[in-house]
């Protein structure tokens, strides 16, 4: 099951290290990640992927960053990403925040 993690957290960061404007660290032990987005406001950008956004049907969610931190607006333009999906979703999914991200910042 390790083994499947690493995988899936491998794709994951490669993926969003493809993304112009992405930040983020490979996570040594967990299930998720958190990533910094070329966006002013995650959750914002959050929103508008769930009821404005989709390719051929499909959209993509995660955490919006802040709530995770102590810090009064630390976090406001970062995502939390859980790996939990199959690597091939993981994969679409990723293809879907890019595409997300690009018409996003084409209009806001």
């Amino acid at each position: 099951m390790r083994q499947e993690y690493k995988r899936r957290r491998d794709t994951v960061v490669r993926k969003l290290h493809e993304i112009p404007g992405v930040i983020c660290e490979c996570p040594r032990g967990a299930f998720y990640l958190m990533a910094a987005l070329p966006v002013d406001d995650a959750e914002k950008f959050q929103l508008w992927l769930l009821q404005e956004f989709e390719d051929h049907g499909d959209t993509v969610m995660f955490s919006a960053g802040e709530p995770f931190y102590a810090t009064p607006g630390k976090g406001c333009n970062e995502i939390r990403i859980a790996y939990v999906l199959k690597q091939e979703d993981l994969e679409r999914a990723m293809d879907l925040l890019a595409l997300g991200i690009r018409k996003y910042n084409e209009t806001h």
